[in-house]
């Protein structure tokens, strides 16, 4: 089970089955989703939420729900990532576009990232971000990031982007 981390506006949490209304609202956009492989449906959605959770008990990390602190309201996802066939570790995070432009993004993922390096004593981490996708890119710059080369993954060229080493 995912352990519960927090920031000051923060909490990342386990995900649970309340999450699906608004997650699957979310995924349903094709505009949102248009990198991470479009909008699934309303099950397929489901599945995903599942496989974050199974990820957590295959490889004993993965993805956390952003709850915003204030209202206890699902903000995003952000979190460490290794599917079969990845090549490195990722940090990866996404959000709700009514918490968008607050900082939250790059807030949640410093915390996942300092997670992965303090508690889990990772060596680096990268973020695989769409080449069209800026406001990825410009929180992978926020949190000191460097692009370092492309590389095709299922189908699409992606930027790798590496983290600084030991940031926590």
């Amino acid at each position: 089970m995912a352990p519960v981390l927090e920031t000051e506006r923060l909490r990342l949490r386990p995900w649970r089955g309340d999450d699906l209304d608004t997650f699957a609202t979310f995924m349903a956009d094709g505009a949102e989703t248009r990198f991470i492989g479009g909008p699934p449906t309303r099950e397929d959605t489901w599945r995903r939420i599942a496989m974050f959770i199974g990820h957590w008990a295959l490889r004993g990390f993965g993805n956390w729900v952003i709850e915003e602190k204030a209202s206890g309201a699902l903000a995003g996802y952000s979190g460490l990532w290794e599917p079969e066939g990845w090549q490195h570790r990722e940090l990866m995070w996404g959000l709700l576009p009514a918490f968008r432009g607050r900082g939250y993004a790059t807030e949640a993922a410093t915390r996942a990232r300092a997670y992965a390096y303090g508690e889990l004593g990772w060596p680096t981490i990268v973020s695989y971000i769409a080449p069209e996708n800026a406001p990825s890119r410009g929180v992978a710059e926020r949190l000191g990031a460097k692009q370092d080369g492309s590389i095709e993954m299922r189908g699409a060229v992606v930027d790798v982007w590496r983290h600084p080493a030991n940031v926590t």
